[in-house]
């Protein structure tokens, strides 16, 4: 049996697919009053699980024009996106089909200057502006939790006259 069981796992491994590029936008803002950090979550149109705006890479659109490109078609964001990231996470993508994509997500920050009022998928998702501890006991992927909550210490370890802009 042990055999069999190697067997079947080294042809899973054969068949097993690179993880597929996608690009994140952690979008934030800074409270105006108490100067609190917030980050938007959304829900995914297929699970409801709380996310990020993320997608795949677009022909003629660097990685992190395409985080923001989606903050905006996702939840109606714009903002300074910046041009490093600031780490990637992994997930499984459940297609239509029911077949599950690997998928490794390269997460820009963004300072969220404006909203729109109207943008593609309004009303295809609920959001929040939620605090990082908030955001983090909300999404599901491990090293996202973590991304978000190294943010937030980058943000709060910033001089105060960067998170007073």
């Amino acid at each position: 049996m042990a055999f069999l069981s190697r067997v079947a796992n080294d042809v899973q491994l054969m068949f097993r697919r690179p993880p597929r590029q996608q690009y994140a936008a952690l979008c934030y803002r800074l409270k105006k009053k108490t100067g609190d950090l917030e980050v938007l979550l959304l829900t995914s149109r297929d699970t409801g699980r709380w996310v990020i705006p993320k997608g795949w890479p677009m022909p003629g659109k660097l990685s992190h024009e395409v985080a923001a490109r989606e903050a905006y078609e996702e939840a109606g964001v714009r903002g300074a996106v910046e041009m490093e990231p600031l780490g990637t996470f992994g997930y499984d993508k459940v297609l239509k089909d029911g077949i599950q994509v690997p998928c490794r997500v390269q997460v820009y920050a963004l300072e969220v200057g404006e909203l729109a009022k109207t943008f593609k998928e309004k009303g295809e998702r609920s959001m929040e502006w939620v605090s990082c501890e908030e955001a983090a006991g909300r999404v599901r992927e491990p090293e996202l939790r973590d991304l978000i909550l190294a943010f937030a210490q980058r943000i709060a370890a910033a001089p105060a006259a960067i998170q007073a802009k």
